[in-house]
């Protein structure tokens, strides 16, 4: 056997979406849209969080960690899928893939960390108002979201080095829409089922720990709310979780049943939805429901930039 191996293998061929050759425009016109509206979305919920002091609470502390995460978290996929739908060279460099894997990976992981303590935020504001100002600080605040992306950052380092020291042969066509473990895995030329099980015990830590430590929470939170004895003060109460919740429930859904699993692949058909759920329709998601469904964060985000706009048209007329 030729001894083809990661230091000979220069790049990789993303197959990308298969037999889109009659709408690859749409596509990409589709796929561009929803981009720049996470961009502008979650960039607009940042800046407004950032520039009213009425939202400089915990709560809103951590929605716009979430959004700024977002901005990262599609820039290491979504370019490079628009750029490969135009392109007929859809190569990737060795080490671009492996960059690509670790930070989409390091990011998806500091959302996991930071949906959790957003579930432990929540769960404090309810459970245990009269404490909560004096437990959940700004101080606190601060040291949670840098400890989520520190987690996060963290996590990913064992699989990247365990893959990258892989011997690759001949065929490096990575039937995905982005790098990723398991497509890199199923073309080794190697057994990787030490790969495999440490992406699993990696990936159920990270992933299922979190999830149910974020559906222990709500559980508590549901308790709580159903003690409340009118019906107007349980769907105010709920209210502050119910955006949380749909995030969470989107997220992990997906990537539960995408990564907690020891095998390589199921359906390539349904890997790749299931990536384009939890890589571009979450973070689209995310603007929607957090802006949508907030009064607060509406009416801050008019009093930010509409009153602005009004206050220049009055000044040069």
């Amino acid at each position: 056997m030729d001894q083809h191996n990661f230091s000979s293998l220069t790049d990789f061929v993303l197959l990308g979406f298969p037999n889109v050759e009659h709408i690859k425009g749409c596509l990409f016109v589709l796929l561009l849209l929803a981009y720049l509206f996470t961009i502008g979305g979650n960039t607009l919920i940042f800046l407004v969080i950032q520039m009213d002091v009425a939202l400089h609470k915990p709560m809103y502390h951590f929605v716009s960690v979430l959004s700024f995460l977002e901005l990262w978290y599609t820039a290491t996929t979504i370019p490079k899928m628009l750029a490969n739908l135009l392109s007929e060279k859809k190569t990737i460099s060795f080490a671009g893939c492996l960059l690509q894997t670790y930070f989409f990976h390091s990011l998806g992981a500091s959302e996991c960390y930071l949906l959790t303590a957003m579930a432990y935020d929540r769960y404090l504001a309810i459970c245990r108002p009269l404490h909560y100002p004096s437990i959940m600080t700004t101080a606190l605040c601060v040291k949670m979201a840098v400890g989520c992306w520190i987690c996060g950052f963290l996590c990913p380092i064992s699989e990247v080095i365990l893959v990258s020291q892989l011997p690759f042969c001949n065929y490096n066509e990575i039937p995905h829409i982005f790098c990723d473990f398991p497509p890199l895995l199923s073309l080794a030329c190697k057994d990787t089922s030490t790969n495999v099980l440490v992406d699993f015990a990696v990936n159920a830590f990270i992933i299922l720990i979190t999830f149910l430590f974020i559906m222990a929470s709500y559980g508590r939170i549901l308790g709580a709310v159903l003690k409340i004895k009118t019906g107007a003060g349980r769907r105010k109460a709920f209210s502050t979780c119910a955006s949380h919740l749909i995030v969470v429930l989107i997220f992990f859904g997906s990537i539960i049943f995408m990564y907690v699993r020891l095998k390589k692949s199921y359906s390539l058909t349904l890997d790749r939805t299931l990536a384009v759920v939890y890589s571009v329709l979450t973070p689209l998601a995310n603007p929607i429901i957090y802006s949508l469904r907030n009064k607060e964060l509406i009416q801050a985000i008019k009093r930010t930039f509409f009153k602005k706009v009004e206050k220049v048209s009055t000044t040069h007329p």
